[in-house]
């Protein structure tokens, strides 16, 4: 999630836990360790690819936190001296607020190593978008609300946790959402004969009306949207080549290997100039797509593998537009 959400969830949650007790130090402490395991992106891991598939991993390890939890707490006493007695309360929660966290990172597409390192596969349950206004603006509102609030007694703590519960109620209805949208879009594919081999289905940009599915079958990939509103409309599929001739050779190149792994098999091949560009195509939209990789140099035989380099891609806002149009009319 984006590291606002992250913040004020931290926050939030770190209110709920133990702010009847010592306050809104509960609400700092909270929103500093809701954004602690992110700041991985300021280790550099050895280029581009790295850097792309191994976020999220040691930091996101649920076993790692929770062994971290106590002695951030006694930081956090030591610091706060006149707290030690709710030294206990203070593990309670930076346990809560770094494994939950991690398990919202889990709730998008991009994949967390949550069980790393026993197995560093990574793991997405994807029913949010990256920014969702809907599940942050309760939280951001009743933490800005408790930060502001004079009184430290039980009006702040009461209007914190209502925000934290809106929002984790709008978390069942995106569960109940993605689980509609998986079981319609299996439905629709059967009905219209369409072949795949796996399909993933993820909101599109700041809801959970409207979800993008993206499917493989061999050579080639689909994308589609779905909206909850779409009934029994058929899905407007557009097929692309994956172009995976263009990796003959360099296979074992360990960018194209671990953007192999990372993605689950959602990639796809391009030549971008002179260069053969590998594509995660669960992130971002067709041609528009977030994670871009030159893996090689075209040759007349061969490509010739190079040190990676990502390609920047600039966002079409524009297409805000068609999405809240696509909504609500299947034919948009």
């Amino acid at each position: 999630m984006d590291s606002l959400t992250q913040l004020t969830f931290g926050a939030a949650c770190g209110g709920a836990v133990l702010g009847h007790k010592v306050g809104k130090k509960a609400l700092v402490w909270g929103a500093v360790l809701g954004t602690l395991p992110d700041l991985d992106v300021f280790i550099p891991l050895g280029g581009p690819v790295n850097d792309f598939v191994y976020h999220r991993g040691f930091s996101h390890s649920l076993t790692l936190l929770a062994l971290l939890s106590p002695l951030i707490a006694w930081l956090i006493v030591t610091i706060h001296s006149n707290t030690k007695r709710y030294y206990r309360g203070w593990v309670l929660l930076a346990f809560l607020v770094l494994e939950a966290s991690v398990l919202l990172d889990l709730l998008t597409i991009y994949g967390t190593q949550i069980f790393w390192p026993f197995d560093t596969t990574p793991r997405s349950v994807p029913i949010l978008f990256i920014i969702d206004p809907l599940f942050t603006l309760p939280i951001v509102s009743g933490v800005l609300a408790a930060l502001f609030l004079k009184r430290q007694g039980a009006l702040w703590h009461r209007v914190n946790t209502a925000g934290l519960t809106l929002s984790l109620a709008y978390l069942v209805w995106a569960f109940g959402v993605g689980e509609f949208v998986e079981r319609r879009v299996t439905e629709k594919l059967a009905r219209q004969k369409v072949a795949y081999s796996s399909f993933v289905a993820s909101p599109a940009p700041f809801n959970t009306l409207l979800w993008r599915v993206v499917g493989i079958e061999k050579g080639r990939y689909f994308q589609t949207y779905i909206s909850i509103f779409d009934g029994e409309a058929p899905l407007s599929i557009t097929f692309y080549p994956r172009n995976l001739d263009l990796m003959a050779g360099i296979e074992a190149h360990p960018p194209v290997a671990k953007l192999k792994w990372f993605t689950r098999g959602y990639y796809a091949f391009s030549n971008v100039d002179d260069y053969v560009v590998m594509t995660d195509l669960r992130m971002g939209s067709e041609p528009y797509y977030v994670f871009r990789f030159k893996v090689a140099r075209v040759n007349d035989l061969n490509p010739i593998p190079i040190n990676d380099q990502r390609l920047r891609t600039t966002p079409d806002w524009r297409g805000l537009g068609w999405i809240w149009k696509r909504i609500w009319n299947s034919a948009a």
